[in-house]
């Protein structure tokens, strides 16, 4: 550690040591599957193009996006994407972290960089691809290595499975490109939800026992109504997000991925499989709840779509107020008779 790193973190700044975080990840992420250099070559290269098809693909199912530039994606290693995924973290949660100050500052800005890069370690081995709207003009992020394996493990066509995760993740960078609001409400929910993340807990702390009998779980108990609105507007958001990525890359359709149903099916079983340890590591970091935001939004999105066709689900993109809400997410019918068109 430099002296000017040290000075900076006495006079107090940001409460994570990314820096520190990058590090510790770097040294726990696993190496990827060994894999020939001509079939990593390959790989590497269709995933650039197919990444731009994709995108096409999107755009004609979903009528988003008509005008936009069409943009590679950037194919990356394990390391490469704990890099960006720790650049992310920083720029969504610049200036929404309380800062610190004081003697122990480094102390708390290290601890928490250290147990930032043990959760991004973690998930860098299964992470397929990240569209990352935060970034300087966004980026969409493919990890060669776990799409490689992932297509091994399920033993499905290599150039469909990529076809099939490159639509998922042009489906992202589509909702932030083509719905210019998006990238700033989201962002603006999670500073909402980070800087108030410590007001008013300790009055709810006094009567722990009515407090546990009456609140929904521990989460309810440390938060605040209002926190806990921000929370449920943030989850309706990300669960639809996923859900609608998650519907468009099947309902694309077989021209495009012919083995789309053998895919989904195995990569569904393949969710929900895993050793005791990694499914209690996945509950632990929130895997499992991402896993059923994919169901319940996509759940969600098919049910619109049948109601109203495409354009009559594009509604959800015109404002904030037009957005399901949590309850809406597992009731679609309620959505719709509040802002079908």
């Amino acid at each position: 550690m430099s002296a000017s790193t040290q000075d900076h973190r006495a006079a107090g700044s940001d409460p994570v040591d990314w820096e520190l975080a990058v590090a510790t990840a770097a040294r726990l992420v696993r190496p990827g599957p060994v894999v020939p250099r001509a079939e990593a070559d390959v790989a590497v290269w269709r995933l650039r193009e197919q990444a731009i098809d994709a995108e096409v693909h999107v755009r004609q199912l979903t009528g988003l996006g008509h005008g936009l530039p069409l943009k590679a994606g950037e194919v990356v290693d394990r390391p490469g994407w704990v890099r960006a995924a720790v650049q992310g973290l920083a720029a969504l949660t610049e200036g929404a972290l309380p800062k610190q100050s004081g003697v122990l500052s480094g102390v708390l800005a290290g601890t928490a960089g250290v147990q930032a890069g043990v959760v991004v370690a973690f998930l860098s081995a299964r992470v397929l691809g990240q569209y990352d709207p935060f970034s300087d003009d966004g980026r969409l992020l493919l990890v060669a290595p776990n799409i490689v394996g992932a297509q091994r493990a399920l033993d499905v066509p290599g150039a469909d499975f990529s076809m099939w995760v490159c639509l998922h993740e042009g489906t992202h960078r589509l909702q932030f490109t083509a719905v210019p609001w998006l990238g700033g409400h989201f962002s603006g929910l999670v500073s909402t939800l980070l800087g108030t993340m410590d007001d008013g807990v300790a009055p709810r702390l006094r009567d722990l026992p009515r407090r546990l009998r009456e609140a929904g779980g521990f989460v309810d108990l440390l938060q605040s109504p209002a926190q806990r609105d921000v929370l449920d507007r943030l989850i309706a958001l990300s669960t639809l997000l996923e859900g609608h990525a998650d519907h468009v890359m099947d309902a694309v359709g077989p021209d495009v991925v012919p083995s789309v149903a053998v895919i989904r099916e195995r990569f569904t079983a393949r969710r929900k499989g895993g050793g005791v340890l990694d499914r209690l590591l996945r509950t632990v970091l929130g895997v499992e709840a991402k896993v059923r935001q994919y169901a319940e939004g996509a759940a969600f999105t098919r049910h619109v779509v049948g109601q109203v066709g495409m354009s009559g689900f594009n509604t959800v993109w015109t404002s904030a107020d037009t957005l399901p809400t949590r309850a809406e997410i597992a009731d679609p019918a309620a959505w719709l008779r509040r802002v079908a068109p």
